[in-house]
């Protein structure tokens, strides 16, 4: 496995200097993309020149640009000497979480505006009916799915995978957490053999796990890895305070009182704890809305386009519900419980400080959340302060 060498900022590319197809960089243009971010910068000249590539990346780093440019590109360089039956689509994106595969879709959205291809969210709970029409009634190129969704309309025939020359792996150590590997494995195996196809595929860690399918489903990767000094980012103020197990309610009523920041988002570790929060927070009279696993598709959208207009100020959410969240304008990240997979916690404070943003992370740090500090300040590259509350942040 070759690896990339890191990038100083003065060495990070410019989209201009890509040689973008004229649709694709018109786009790019429009969305006032200018400097790659480290990861693009690092990705793109080898994704670009169809090479596999596996890179650490977070969420906010620029990644899923990354790799739709690099699937828009190829697609309008490389067009199909013949026709493509419906239902065989060239290129295929693989997500952890239905909100993650929407957002993914609709930067798809705005990167191919001005091109033919066409692209479709394949996700469970969520208008399957219109999904499975878009398939048999004309030709998608990039289909971007949730596992489970996936393997439904496979079994139904709806999807042959036998084209796919572009296969993306989005968030990989996600997908082991959340048991889906055996259901990617049954996928992969539908495409073309590791030879025929390009493999991009991301991961915020390189763990052995992740390390031995890279193995499995790659030909001769690049490998990115974003330095661990810049795994948080420095327009991030992060703050841990120490709060009892049975006054975080009240910490968190108390900061919401006095600093009125402008859009929160709180994170905690169980789907029971959304109501729970999101009840103590509404007997107290403060507008808030919750995100869990457990709730409907067309309720979790509701809030979310609520708390993207601003009329919901605060989000209580599990991982799993804000994996794939994207709201610009986050001003604060509250961790009401420290995550139980430690790498979680760059996912988290990553919502805010987003595109140049300052932002601000708080981490409530109870007795029953003291033995995470190790492993997260192993991950973070340093020692982390732990002090009392402490209201005034400006």
């Amino acid at each position: 496995m070759d690896q990339a060498d890191g990038l100083s900022d003065s060495e990070l590319l410019s989209f201009a200097e890509l040689g973008l197809p004229k649709s694709v960089q018109r786009a790019i243009d429009e969305l006032d993309f200018k400097t790659c971010t480290p990861v693009q910068s690092q990705v793109l000249p080898y994704s670009l020149s169809q090479y596999d590539v596996c890179a650490q990346a977070n969420t906010g780093t620029g990644k899923t640009a990354a790799f739709l440019t690099t699937i828009l590109s190829q697609h309008i360089e490389f067009p199909p000497d013949r026709a493509i039956p419906i239902g065989s689509p060239r290129a295929l994106v693989l997500a952890p979480t239905r909100e993650l595969t929407m957002q993914i879709k609709q930067d798809m959205n705005a990167l191919s505006k001005y091109t033919n291809v066409r692209s479709l969210a394949v996700v469970g709970g969520k208008r399957v009916k219109e999904q499975r029409d878009e398939l048999t009634k004309r030709h998608i190129e990039v289909v971007i799915a949730t596992p489970g969704r996936l393997l439904d309309f496979m079994g139904q025939g709806l999807l042959d995978l036998s084209r796919v020359e572009i296969l993306v792996i989005d968030e990989a150590d996600r997908m082991l957490d959340m048991g889906f590997i055996p259901d990617v494995r049954r996928i992969v195996r539908q495409t073309p053999e590791r030879r025929r196809r390009q493999t991009m595929f991301f991961s915020a860690t390189f763990n052995d796990d992740v390390r031995r399918l890279i193995d499995q489903w790659m030909f001769e990767p690049i490998q990115v890895e974003i330095p661990s000094e810049s795994i948080a980012a420095d327009s991030i103020d992060q703050r841990f305070w120490i709060v009892g197990r049975d006054d975080k309610r009240r910490t968190l009523y108390e900061f919401l009182k006095r600093c009125d920041p402008p859009r929160t988002l709180i994170f905690v570790n169980r789907r029971s704890e959304v109501k729970k929060v999101m009840k103590s927070l509404q007997k107290r009279k403060v507008r808030c809305e919750g995100l869990s696993g457990d709730m409907p598709q067309r309720k979790r959208t509701a809030a979310l386009n609520r708390f993207k207009r601003g009329e919901i100020r605060h989000i209580v959410a599990t991982d799993v519900a804000g994996r794939g969240l994207h709201v610009e304008g986050i001003s604060h990240v509250v961790n009401f419980d420290l995550p139980d997979i430690v790498e979680d916690y760059v996912h988290r404070i990553g919502r805010t400080g987003r595109a140049g943003a300052e932002g601000i992370s708080i981490s409530f740090v109870s007795e029953a959340d003291g033995f995470v500090l190790p492993e997260l300040e192993e991950l973070l590259g340093h020692k982390v302060s732990c002090t009392p509350p402490d209201y005034e942040l400006n």
